[in-house]
């Protein structure tokens, strides 16, 4: 460990690192990665930038926070739909939920998950993370619709399947945005297609 590297202990010390993340993660979604310096962090976070090299190595050290402040963001809202759903629901009003939240944490955090989507194109490190999210993901969801009654066979490659039919489907509702796209007719075959994969 770098002992360089400030580790904080006392409670203003704590909110002082998580300010600069949380500035981060603003500046980052608002100018891009590569747009930002360590110097506009830390004006956003109301610190000096010696405060900032204080907690952190470097720019690219504090993306690997706001990375993880991006994936709880994105895992909290599907296991809070996972964990929801104790009984009976049919094929239809899942896959319909599914998009409908899928959409939601897409659109919330529309900029960075563009931006960090990118790098993972170019970071192994970073793709990791995002692969990791990816079987998480996809264990945690097999597991529970076999509690749900789905199914058995195959659970596993075809929560993989769903989850990439409903990721292609938000990115093309919320960034793509093609005038010649009826998006309302899309929808309703992304459900049926997941209907059909979870029927089957």
């Amino acid at each position: 460990m770098d002992t360089s590297i400030r580790q904080p202990q006392q409670d203003r010390a704590i909110k002082k690192k998580e300010a600069i993340i949380n500035a981060a993660y603003k500046v980052f979604s608002d100018v891009g990665y590569y747009n930002t310096n360590t110097a506009d962090i830390a004006k956003a976070a109301g610190v000096s930038t010696g405060i900032v090299y204080s907690y952190f190595k470097d720019k690219r050290d504090i993306l690997f926070y706001v990375i993880k402040i991006y994936i709880e963001d994105v895992k909290k809202p599907l296991f809070d739909f996972i964990d929801s759903n104790q009984g009976p629901i049919s094929a239809h009003e899942l896959a319909k939920s599914l998009l409908t939240i899928t959409i939601k944490i897409h659109h919330t955090n529309a900029n960075l998950h563009n931006i960090l989507h990118s790098l993972a194109d170019t970071h192994n490190d970073i793709n990791e993370e995002f692969m990791e999210l990816e079987k998480l993901l996809t264990e945690v969801g097999a597991k529970k619709l076999e509690e749900l009654g789905f199914n058995k066979n195959h659970l596993t490659d075809k929560v993989h399947l769903i989850m990439d039919i409903v990721q292609s489907y938000a990115h093309e509702y919320l960034y793509d945005k093609h005038e010649y796209i009826d998006y309302g007719y899309m929808s309703e075959l992304v459900i049926s297609s997941i209907e059909h994969i979870l029927n089957n």
